[in-house]
């Protein structure tokens, strides 16, 4: 009787381990989707890329407009608005059309933001995204503090002229607003109407935004690019007011646009996903190569 005892033992004990591991298995597949997806992005060449590009594109951008900016002594004159307006724009242009493919040439935590919210990117690419670009604002800060001529101690560092921060919040929100919704229109897959050039659209938005509140807050609409400029001269007066409006008007743009101006409410549980695991084949571990998810041109 003892060895039938045992065999039935032992049977139990396999049985209850069968159970137990499957049961293991099926728990581990449920909770780490998320972490899964993660490594997927954090493993894959084209994901650093597209960082890189980010703090490439940044670097160039903050360099270009604000030597632009700085680069007169006479900024106060009407004319140097124009100038940086458009300098800024260009610059925009320039780099979604040179980084677009790599990245989307997002260059704007507003714009990452608003991406992110619409669920056309995970938050761990969002997030990686915004560091870069913090890091390229502020060395490039460093390279212009550097090179700026003699006399010169002005750095684009970004102020309320005449409004309160209140306002300047409402004026912020409002530029970033504008600016948002035309990268989120110009790169919807669904439009067929889009013959233009995308980066030349968001350029000119950009411009515009520049023309609107350059004379009231020095037109942030960029928490990066307000960020590198106050971090070197250590300058932070009212520096959350270039944070809060950009950062709000870049999430009522994506809301705005996928649930009120452009709603496509079919697929937004699948879209909800992109936010854990990021577009379906967006990247290829072994560092396949293909065009970008959010690519700024017209579809």
């Amino acid at each position: 009787m003892q060895p039938v005892a045992a065999v039935g033992g032992t049977h139990t004990a396999r049985t209850t381990e069968g159970l137990t591991s499957s049961q293991a298995r099926n728990r581990q597949d449920t909770q780490t989707p998320a972490n899964t997806a993660t490594m997927r992005e954090f493993k894959s060449k084209a994901f650093w890329r597209a960082v890189l590009a980010e703090l490439v594109g940044m670097t160039l951008f903050i360099f270009l407009s604000i030597t632009t900016a700085i680069g007169n002594s006479n900024n106060a004159a009407p004319d140097q608005e124009v100038k940086v307006a458009l300098a800024f724009g260009l610059a925009i242009a320039t780099l979604a059309q040179s980084l677009g493919h790599i990245s989307g040439a997002h260059l704007n935590p507003a714009v990452t933001l608003g991406m992110l919210v619409s669920c056309q990117i995970s938050a761990f690419k969002a997030l990686m995204y915004i560091v870069a670009q913090m890091l390229g604002s502020a060395l490039a800060s460093g390279i212009v503090y550097g090179v700026r001529p003699d006399g010169n101690a002005a750095l684009g560092v970004n102020a309320l002229n005449g409004v309160s921060p209140g306002q300047g919040v409402g004026i912020e929100l409002l530029a970033t607003f504008q600016l948002v919704l035309c990268v989120i229109a110009v790169t919807d897959k669904r439009r067929r109407d889009v013959t233009g050039s995308a980066p030349l659209a968001i350029g000119l938005s950009v411009c515009l935004g520049h023309l609107a509140a350059i004379s009231y807050t020095g037109c942030g609409i960029n928490p990066a690019r307000s960020f590198g400029p106050a971090l070197i001269m250590n300058d932070f007066t009212n520096h959350w007011v270039y944070w809060v409006g950009p950062m709000c008007g870049g999430v009522a743009a994506a809301l705005s646009y996928d649930f009120l101006l452009a709603p496509k409410p079919e697929d937004f549980p699948e879209r909800l996903k992109v936010i854990v695991s990021g577009p379906v084949g967006d990247y290829d571990v072994n560092g396949a190569e293909g065009p970008s998810s959010l690519e700024m041109s017209s579809k």
